[in-house]
């Protein structure tokens, strides 16, 4: 059985792939960024999360799309919380498509495309 990597925090990819290359400190990119230090820390470190707001300065930033930054911080969400909600969830919720007869789910199915 494979082990599964633990997600990767946005900030992580921040400091890893930008930050470091470029040669640029937390203080730099706050200053550029016109935010607190603390608040890159705190992305940097995992302890926050990437808010629309702060992915669309990212963005401008670096000459990327703000979606860029949001959609890592949306995997990393997921990621997250199916690690922690998984198996709870597979043993509360049965999936519609076991609950339906089989006969009106594929009818259903063919129908819709």
């Amino acid at each position: 059985m494979t082990k599964k990597l633990p997600p990767i925090h946005p900030g992580e990819i921040l400091k890893e792939e930008f930050l470091e290359p470029f040669g640029m400190s937390q203080q730099q990119l706050a200053e550029n960024l016109n935010v607190s230090i603390q608040q890159i820390n705190q992305i940097i470190q995992g302890k926050q999360a990437i808010t629309a707001e702060m992915a669309l300065r990212l963005g401008r930033y670096f000459g990327l799309s703000a979606k860029f930054w949001l959609n890592l911080q949306s995997h990393y969400d997921l990621d997250v919380a199916e690690e922690a909600l998984s198996k709870r969830l597979a043993q509360e919720i049965k999936p519609y498509v076991a609950i339906c007869d089989p006969v009106i789910t594929r009818s259903a199915i063919i129908s819709y495309q």
